[in-house]
């Protein structure tokens, strides 16, 4: 069994229908790294801004909590769309061009 779930095209020509499905997916894929990216900015600018305007421990928590999270959710952005933008690359057998 193939771990690919674009083995289907492998033997086939893609036609205008397929290469412009294709180019929405590069589209959405972008879409969602910038999505993943603005929440992890988002997150960071909030758990640093908790931690400037509070007084109170569990705040200093909770903003400390946020900055790392916030990395974290950049960085499985940045994995996600590289593992697409692989597929994606198969699929129009561009790679290594």
């Amino acid at each position: 069994m193939s771990t690919s779930p674009y083995s289907k095209f492998d033997d086939a020509n893609l036609i205008l229908r397929d290469e412009l499905a294709i180019d929405r997916t590069v589209l959405a894929n972008e879409r969602t790294l910038l999505s993943y990216l603005r929440s992890g900015v988002a997150l960071i600018i909030a758990g640093v801004s908790i931690m400037h305007f509070s007084n109170e421990g569990w705040f200093w928590f909770v903003g400390m909590s946020c900055i790392p999270v916030g990395f974290i959710t950049s960085i499985v952005g940045a994995m996600r769309y590289r593992r697409m933008s692989r597929s994606i690359c198969v699929v129009r057998r561009e790679c290594g061009k």
